[in-house]
């Protein structure tokens, strides 16, 4: 197993969920010194440069549609999501200052497409639910190292894709892309309580399948 992959199970299994995305996701982080790669491609399809559009969206289709993924969950979904959120992302390409990393400011339209569907279906009132008690966002859950050893990162972020619809939502809103229980309720329409029960429910569907594991 490998290192990252440990410290991300520590983490995740001592409530730190943030952390664990940011292991898993570290080419994501860019610093404030960093020259923003899109700078020159997105100047050239203000101009509407139909060669600059196709560049931006072969590059940008890279990073955009893993996350698309991580809240479809299915290949197919995504692909359509992303679709949308391109045309979304290219109407409103003139709102872009330049504040921030453009990939960000992408991101967050994907994000948004990605949340409109997701209501759309009424997807979280279908949630599967677990037998037994929830425990609390803040509860930890444990596992044996030997559980444990026997898990990458690779396959951590595809038992995340998998997960049921309603936890899935919730836990990328609030582990991947930092959002407070609040924001994730008002977001989609749920109680805090909802969206705390929503991600405990998550973490708790994450350990029977990391236990199972062989």
């Amino acid at each position: 197993m490998t290192k990252i992959a440990n410290n991300v199970l520590n983490l995740f299994f001592h409530c730190n969920l943030r952390a664990v995305i940011c292991i898993l996701m570290t080419d994501n982080k860019k610093t404030r010194e960093q020259p923003d790669p899109y700078s020159d491609l997105v100047a050239r399809c203000k101009k509407l440069e139909k060669k600059a559009q196709r560049e931006l969206y072969d590059k940008l289709s890279l990073r955009m549609f893993p996350v698309c993924l991580r809240y479809m969950g299915e290949r197919e979904k995504a692909k359509d999501v992303l679709h949308d959120g391109f045309i979304t992302l290219f109407s409103k390409l003139g709102d872009y200052r330049g504040e921030g990393m453009f990939e960000g400011w992408a991101r967050r339209i994907f994000v948004t497409a990605c949340l409109m569907q997701i209501r759309k279906t009424d997807i979280l009132k279908q949630t599967v639910q677990i037998d037994g008690e929830t425990p609390t966002a803040e509860s930890s859950l444990e596992l044996d190292p030997q559980e444990t050893s026997k898990l990458d990162a690779d396959k951590l972020m595809e038992l995340i894709v998998s997960m049921p619809e309603g936890f899935r939502t919730v836990f990328n809103l609030y582990a991947i892309e930092g959002y407070s229980h609040k924001e994730i309720a008002q977001m989609l329409g749920l109680s805090e309580g909802g969206c705390r029960s929503q991600l405990s429910r998550a973490r708790v569907w994450l350990q029977e399948r990391l236990k199972k594991i062989k």
